[in-house]
Order: structure tokens, then C-alpha cells, then sequence
């Protein structure tokens, strides 16, 4: 078996020339050279090797032009050449380099995979974003909105669960040479990370000084941007941010514990009016027994507070 790793690359920033000197260059000349052609006539020495050299000129002339790209602010264009890699340009404006630079895939082949798909799965598929043409690749921040994930947390208790992750690209060379598809690769190992998260934590109710995801949220949170940045890092990729956007039980166990509630506070009341008579506190009919439990189980089972109310008058009025 073999354990050999491939090396990670490293990003290199280089430097280009100037896009306006170089087009006002090229241009110059290009302008001169049909000057010379259209008047060659009129020359009295001979020139047929002189005009073949400015005929062949003016194709030269028209490539080097293909060498003028720009940038924008937070963005980065990879620079190939054959094959090789000769560093990455962030710095924005108006460039020109070797117009035999690598121009890379086109968005074209990402629109067509996206027609393939259902409008369901488009509508919770992660936002493609592909490098445009000449490798350029966005370094701005951008957000990973995930899906609800069902998963079971320490105690093996069914949950639902959803985070939001904000990240940019670090390094271009990473993301374009480590990784296969780095835009891909983000939502797959969000997911991944997010699911061993949910499974190193309880829900809710955990040993003493114990972290639990409803809790203690800011230490959950910290915890899932750490595993993210040692995933993303493999692609160059920063997690700026991540933090859980959702958190309930699933359905099949919240009508379980809602059970639970129900049967814990007809127990409650039972006990209730068992104490009150055996005590001979008080002596109820069953009209009045009736609104007892009642007024206990809304006590019990409400979810929002409950307020008092003083009655003045006697037990009947």
C-alpha cells in the first residue's frame, strides 16, 4: 500500500506588466506597420523580405492583444503556462502577460450540468460559482447556507440540525491543484464536519459542566469553525465564520418527549389532589376538580408564563 502524499502547492503572488502601456504599445505598432504596408510602394529600395516581415507582424501584433485581462477587487487570476504553473496575480486593474497563459474551463459547462438536474435539487444544491475564464478565482467572502441534517447527538437521541458558513479562498493554488472541484468540495465536508459535530454533544441536559449544542452555543459554534478550518485548509480555503442556524429534536422523538410532558403532569395532578384530600385541606366536588386539573394542566404543559390570579371573593364565586 502506498502512503505517499502528494505536496501541497503554495501560492506565489507575482507581478505583470502594466495593460494600458502595453496596449498603447501594441497598438502603436500595429498602426505603423499597416502605415508602412499601405505606402511600401512608394519605397525605391527592394522589399520583399521588408514587407513579409511586416505582413507576419500583424498576426504577432493581434495575439499579443489576447494577453490584456483585468481584475477586480478580490480577485486573482492563475497564471499556466503548458502546464506549469508561474505564479498568481491579485493585485487588480489592468494587466497584460503571456498571451499563451492557460484561459482555463468556461461557465458554459456548469449551466449544462445544472439543466440536467430536477428544479428540487436545484433549489438545494450549493450555488455554483465556477472560475470564469483565464483561471480567475473570487477571493470575496461568501456564505454556505446548509441544509437541516437528521442526525443522532452523543446520547443517540434523533436531532435536526443546520449551520451557516462563511468562507473565502486563501490560497488560488490550493484550490485550483489540491482538490478536484473546490467549490464542491466546501458543502461536501461542511456536511461531513457538521454531522461529527452533532455527534460529540448532547442535545440538552448533560453531566455537570458538560457542553451541550442548546446550551452553550458560542463554544459549539467555535468548535465546528476549528474542524472546518483543518478540513477546508486542504483547498486553501478560510472559515471565516460557521454557526449553527437550527437545533430541535426530530419529529419522532418530540412527540415522544411530548408524551412524556403529558404523562408527567397528569401524574403531578393526581398527586395534587390526593395530598389536598387525604390532608383534608380542602374538600372539592368534582365541578371544582375539574377546573383544578384543568387550570394545572395549562400551569404544566403552557409554554408561556403564566400569571396569577387573586381571588377575592369565596371558593364558588
Amino acid at each position: 500500500m502506498n502512503t505517499n502524499q502528494v505536496a501541497a502547492n503554495h501560492e506565489n503572488v507575482v507581478r505583470v506588466k502594466n495593460g494600458w502601456v502595453m496596449l498603447v504599445l501594441i497598438v502603436g505598432v500595429l498602426l505603423a506597420d499597416i502605415s508602412i504596408l499601405s505606402s511600401a510602394r512608394q519605397l525605391a529600395m527592394p522589399h520583399g523580405v521588408f514587407l513579409l516581415i511586416a505582413w507576419l507582424l500583424i498576426p504577432v501584433l493581434v495575439v499579443l492583444l489576447v494577453g490584456l485581462f483585468s481584475l477586480q477587487p478580490n480577485e486573482a487570476r492563475v497564471l499556466l503556462l503548458f502546464g506549469a504553473y508561474k505564479g498568481t496575480v491579485r493585485e487588480s486593474g489592468f494587466h497584460w502577460g503571456n498571451p499563451f497563459y492557460t484561459n482555463g474551463q468556461q461557465e458554459f459547462g456548469a449551466q449544462i450540468a445544472r439543466q440536467t438536474k430536477s428544479p428540487a435539487t436545484m433549489q438545494n444544491e450549493f450555488p455554483v460559482r465556477r472560475s470564469l475564464g483565464r483561471n480567475k478565482i473570487s477571493l470575496r467572502a461568501r456564505t454556505l447556507n446548509g441544509d437541516k441534517l437528521k442526525v443522532n447527538d452523543k446520547r443517540g437521541n434523533p436531532i435536526e440540525i443546520a449551520a451557516v458558513v462563511v468562507w473565502r479562498v486563501e490560497d488560488t493554488t490550493q484550490a485550483m491543484f489540491d482538490v478536484d472541484d473546490y467549490e464542491n468540495y466546501i458543502p461536501t465536508q461542511s456536511e461531513s464536519a457538521l454531522r461529527h459535530l452533532a455527534s460529540r454533544y448532547s442535545y440538552d441536559d448533560g453531566e455537570d459542566n458538560e457542553i451541550t449544542l442548546r446550551s452553550n452555543l458560542d463554544e459549539v459554534s467555535q468548535a465546528l469553525r476549528t474542524e472546518l478550518q483543518e478540513r477546508l485548509g486542504k483547498a486553501g480555503v478560510v472559515a471565516d465564520e460557521a454557526r449553527l442556524t437550527h437545533l430541535a429534536y426530530a419529529p419522532e422523538i418530540a412527540q415522544a418527549m411530548l408524551q412524556k410532558i403529558v404523562h408527567g403532569a397528569v401524574s403531578m395532578v393526581d398527586m395534587a389532589l390526593r395530598e389536598l384530600a387525604e390532608k383534608h385541606v380542602v374538600t372539592l366536588d368534582d365541578e371544582r376538580k375539574a377546573a383544578m386539573v384543568s387550570n394545572l394542566m395549562v400551569v404544566l404543559c403552557g409554554e408561556s408564563e403564566v400569571h396569577p390570579i387573586v381571588n377575592t371573593g369565596t371558593l364558588y364565586t
